[in-house]
């Protein structure tokens, strides 16, 4: 059985910054950093449209859990898609970095 792992923004000593901080983020944004559409804070968890917090940089690369300066808001279906993606265009569809994202109109046939 594997361990539950701990974020220091669910429990532990960043949890009060980080929810002082949500509430800033929710009081003062309200289009998604990832996808530029408007977020409707009145959806509930777990809509994939509801609102979150997502961390700019990942935490598990090193970014900070609490930081305002390291928090936006986002739909939660676009946290997810973000994933740990430091290539994450602002205000466009996240980029993957995948080898799905493979360019698809180049001429197979003659290649």
């Amino acid at each position: 059985m594997i361990p539950k792992r701990n974020r220091p923004d669910h429990d532990g000593k960043h949890r009060p910054q980080y929810e002082r901080n949500k509430k800033i983020i929710f009081a003062t944004q309200n289009v998604c950093a990832i996808c530029g559409k408007p977020v409707d804070f009145s959806i509930p968890y777990p809509d994939p449209m509801c609102a979150t917090v997502d961390h700019i940089i990942p935490i598990a690369m090193g970014g900070h859990p609490s930081d305002l300066d390291n928090l936006q808001l986002a739909h939660f279906k676009c946290n997810r898609l973000k994933g740990q993606d430091l290539n994450a265009k602002k205000n466009g569809p996240p980029i993957r970095s995948s080898n799905r994202a493979l360019v698809l109109s180049a001429d197979w046939k003659t290649a």
